[in-house]
């Protein structure tokens, strides 16, 4: 077996004294006292998508996975996954920290997560580290999910199982690939039902569901265009699962698979049409289903173009300050100014509205950018000019990068203008 299975890494949470402290320093601070770039979040509209979510999915008859890779906190995730009448337990992370940081921070402790998928197909190199992780929340009825693409996948964690003397079986997701070519399997493919074979006789595995993400849905510019993209989810699983069924019946283990299946489908766009509407469409399944979504709680301009969401639900935002201004040197002679918060601040992602970031209630667009510092230039004619040493509020294309960039959030309340809490996200891998 190779040493590289072994290998793993200590996890901590190292974030707890940062929040005190920070929570001591800047509660109760106004927004136009903080140092520039900052990233600012509203908790009450964070908290109204977050019940817009969990209802959507009961809406659909679905359960729901909260992917928590773009906020990364304690906090956001206990807004995410219960919300009274509307809860879950299931997440998903995209980096081991973040599932160690969902144990360190007591979530699994108290119950708030019993189900934790690690959202990357599972390499070698992991595997160590998440048993660890399942030894330790198997100890409060919890339970860590994989996902899986590659017959290799399926060897090396049979190599692992074996060397512990173990009869251990991973629960997984076959991740499918709908056309996205992102990962997964395709169901045509002449490698797919051997894979299955190999999936349902191995020792050391449970198949749970199968698991599809359409990221192509970003482009989606109505909801019916959206419930179309989710419509091609629910079918390529089902599809996967209508492939799997007679194979896992006429295996020896058939006992050791979930049933019914887990067909779990979505992003952010598609989510948003799961309605009832939507649910409608579906024909006959051959499994459960399950929504996930991640960008959902903060939202940002990818998303509004999507016409699935308006400006007044996007939670987040960046404050930057105005720190040169060029008049005449724009287009057509317009104005330029120059911000502090560059592509390390804001991300280089676009999206099909253009530019980086749009300034909230002037009409001026982030343009162009360099490490530590931005142009914004006017959208419209006349526009009124910036001035030197003014704040703007950005927000920018895409939440979970620019999330990524800050090692902390100031929280405000229902559009208030004073910080009322600081978060801490989780950095590493």
């Amino acid at each position: 077996m190779s040493s590289l299975i072994q290998t793993k890494t200590p996890y901590g949470l190292a974030n707890l004294p940062q929040k005190d402290a920070l929570t001591k320093a800047f509660v109760g601070q106004p927004l136009e006292a903080l140092r520039t770039p900052a990233m600012v979040i509203d908790r009450t509209l964070f908290q109204q998508n977050c019940v817009r979510m969990l209802q959507n999915a009961k809406e659909w008859n679905a359960t729901l996975r909260s992917h928590l890779k773009t906020h990364k906190t304690v906090e956001g995730t206990r807004l995410q996954l219960d919300e009274g009448e509307y809860s879950t337990n299931a997440v998903v992370v995209s980096t081991l920290m973040e599932a160690w940081e969902v144990v360190q921070g007591g979530l699994v402790k108290d119950g708030t997560v019993k189900d934790i998928l690690y959202g990357l197909p599972v390499s070698i190199n992991k595997v160590a580290d998440i048993s660890d992780l399942w030894d330790e929340i198997a100890q409060h009825g919890a339970v860590v999910r994989l996902m899986v693409d590659n017959p290799e996948q399926i060897q090396f964690l049979e190599e692992f199982e074996k060397a512990r003397g173990s009869s251990r079986r991973w629960s997984v997701f076959v991740k499918i690939d709908g056309g996205q070519r992102r990962a997964g399997m395709t169901t045509d493919s002449p490698g797919f039902v051997p894979f299955l074979k190999s999936l349902f006789d191995s020792p050391a595995i449970s198949v749970y569901g199968f698991y599809i993400h359409a990221g192509n849905a970003y482009a989606s510019t109505s909801a019916s265009q959206a419930a179309s993209f989710l419509s091609s989810e629910v079918h390529a699983v089902n599809a996967a699962a209508g492939i799997a069924l007679p194979i896992l019946a006429s295996s020896q283990n058939e006992a050791a698979h979930n049933q019914p299946f887990v067909l779990s489908v979505g992003s952010t766009p598609t989510a948003h049409a799961a309605t009832a509407e939507s649910r409608a469409e579906v024909s006959t399944l051959h499994g459960k289903l399950e929504l996930h979504a991640g960008n959902y709680p903060m939202l940002d301009l990818q998303q509004k173009h999507t016409s699935l969401v308006s400006s007044e639900r996007i939670a987040q935002r960046v404050i930057a300050t105005v720190i040169s201004t060029y008049p005449g040197r724009g287009a057509g002679g317009g104005d330029e100014a120059m911000c502090d918060a560059g592509c390390i601040a804001m991300s280089k992602d676009t999206g099909p509205s253009g530019g980086y970031g749009d300034i909230i209630g002037k009409p001026w667009q982030l343009t162009r950018m360099s490490q530590e510092h931005g142009i914004l230039t006017p959208i419209e004619a006349g526009a009124t000019k910036l001035k030197c040493g003014e704040m703007v509020e950005i927000v920018g294309q895409h939440a979970c990068l620019i999330a990524a960039a800050y090692p902390w959030y100031y929280v405000i309340e229902d559009g208030g203008r004073t910080v009322v809490d600081v978060w801490v996200p989780w950095k590493g891998w």
